[in-house]
């Protein structure tokens, strides 16, 4: 007697690939668009910013915004902040016209760069246009300078405090509505080392022949991770919860409370520096049939080869509108929007 069996799937597995843990530069910048740098700030200056941003994240806030038919809240503090001038046109129109949206709803006046953030902002800042210079540009990148004639300035930085073990943010890319097309984005870590994940967002065409990996980057005090143009487009990245960390032992005592040896701390401040392009000023993000800024989402299952890359414009409204949006959705036209100057326009393919 015969036995039936199943005929065998004419589709081949794709096997799944284990996370890696990427623990020196040298594998971040092999694996990802991103490189790692070690001790970016003087001990004694990334010391004062930790304990600065410490003190002043005791009033940042926990964002809410609607997903489907409930609010849900950050599991982290944040909170925003621009320079005096947007280092492009050195003027102080720029500190009153940082009124952006975020989770479809205004923001409140940013606070300005503390002294000590701007000092350690030089130092960032030397260090990207440093690895920028490295790198061949693409297409839409902006082709402007900055007022000291950068490639690239930071005008604005998001702040966040995570605390303890279970404060975490989910996998995500960062919204483009302010920083336009791949975007160059330097993280400072200070405080305890936590892992930061990235993901990448597997092309729709390749998605039967290969699986995205996950790579846990550990970031110490005083690191920086520069996303490097194309990050945002192909990856997505977290700060997952951890079982256990590492108590952070500052080398110098916080100003106030002079006892030796420092008061150790479980928390971690992470800066994000960021150049909020002057071609997407406020005014020149169109409104959804709801009368509320869109906000720039990349195509990332359609992605091509840095030349055709799309954007597209979104509702966002229901963030805040109790989950109720609108259908509005427009392709991003950078020449019939009057962006730019772009990589593109100037004909180069600047280093």
């Amino acid at each position: 007697m015969s036995v039936l069996h199943q005929p065998p799937s004419s589709t081949r597995s794709v096997p799944r690939l284990l996370p890696l843990t990427l623990t020196n530069p040298s594998m971040v910048a092999h694996h990802t668009p991103c490189t790692m740098h070690i001790s970016v700030l003087p001990p004694e200056l990334a010391c004062k910013l930790f304990y600065a941003m410490l003190d002043l994240s005791q009033s940042w806030k926990r964002n809410k915004w609607w997903l489907f038919d409930r609010v849900v809240e950050s599991p982290h503090r944040t909170s925003f902040y621009a320079r005096k001038t947007d280092g492009v046109e050195s003027n102080n129109l720029w500190q009153e016209a940082a009124q952006y949206w975020y989770n479809g709803r205004q923001t409140d006046p940013p606070e300005v760069f503390p002294d000590v953030m701007e000092e350690a902002c030089v130092y960032v800042e030397n260090m990207v246009n440093k690895e920028m210079q490295k790198r061949p540009r693409l297409p839409l990148e902006w082709a402007g300078r900055g007022s000291e004639g950068q490639i690239w300035r930071a005008n604005v930085a998001a702040s966040n405090c995570y605390e303890g073990t279970k404060d975490s943010v989910g996998f995500h890319s960062d919204h483009l509505t302010y920083l336009g097309p791949y975007p160059t984005i330097a993280s400072l870590s200070l405080g305890t080392t936590r892992i930061f994940r990235l993901r990448e967002v597997v092309p729709s065409e390749e998605i039967h022949s290969r699986k995205a990996q996950t790579f846990n980057i550990p970031l110490p005090h005083n690191s920086l991770i520069i996303m490097h143009a194309s990050t945002q487009e192909k990856f997505k990245h977290s700060v997952p919860p951890q079982p256990t960390l590492d108590l952070h032992r500052p080398l110098f005592p916080h100003p106030s409370r002079l006892e030796y040896p420092p008061e150790p701390y479980n928390c971690r401040i992470n800066i994000t520096f960021r150049f909020y392009r002057p071609d997407f000023k406020p005014q020149s993000i169109p409104r959804c049939n709801c009368g509320i800024p869109t906000i720039l989402r990349p195509d990332m299952k359609n992605r091509h080869d840095g030349q055709t890359d799309k954007y597209w414009w979104t509702c966002y409204a229901g963030a805040q509108n109790e989950g109720k949006g609108c259908s509005f959705w427009r392709v991003m036209d950078v020449k019939a929007e009057g962006r730019g100057p772009t990589i593109s326009d100037v004909g180069s393919n600047e280093r």
